[in-house]
Order: C-alpha cells, then structure tokens, then sequence
C-alpha cells in the first residue's frame, strides 16, 4: 500500500508541474492533466496546483503508513 501511495504521489507531482510549467510558458499543447480534461478549461493553473497539494498528502501518507 505504501509503494502504491508513493507512485500516485509522484504522478500527481509530475502531473501538477507540468500543467503549472505549461501555465506560466504558455505553450499551446501541453502534458499536462489539467489541458487534456475539457471541463477544466478556464481552470487549468487551480487543478494543477490541486495535483500539487495531493501529491503531498499522498507522500505524507506514504510516510505515515508502516512497512510491511
């Protein structure tokens, strides 16, 4: 379970600085979760800062949880 919050931390940090680099470049197609999702259109710098906020409660969960 931990390994498992670990990966999902990561791909929601990878995700949100994407989204966040792509935001502030402005590059027109980007990795990013957030301009893939069109009901975020508008929205796309909240939602990756969103995935930022997750990936860290995923990683303090992860850290919280005991091996084995």
């Amino acid at each position: 379970m931990k390994q498992l919050l670990e990966v999902l931390g990561f791909v929601a940090l990878v995700q949100g600085v994407l989204g966040l680099v792509q935001e502030i470049t402005g590059e027109p197609h980007g990795w990013g979760l957030g301009q893939r999702l069109g009901f975020l259109d508008g929205h796309e710098i909240y939602a990756s800062a969103t995935l930022l906020v997750l990936a860290v409660a995923l990683f303090a969960a992860a850290a919280s949880r005991r091996p084995g």
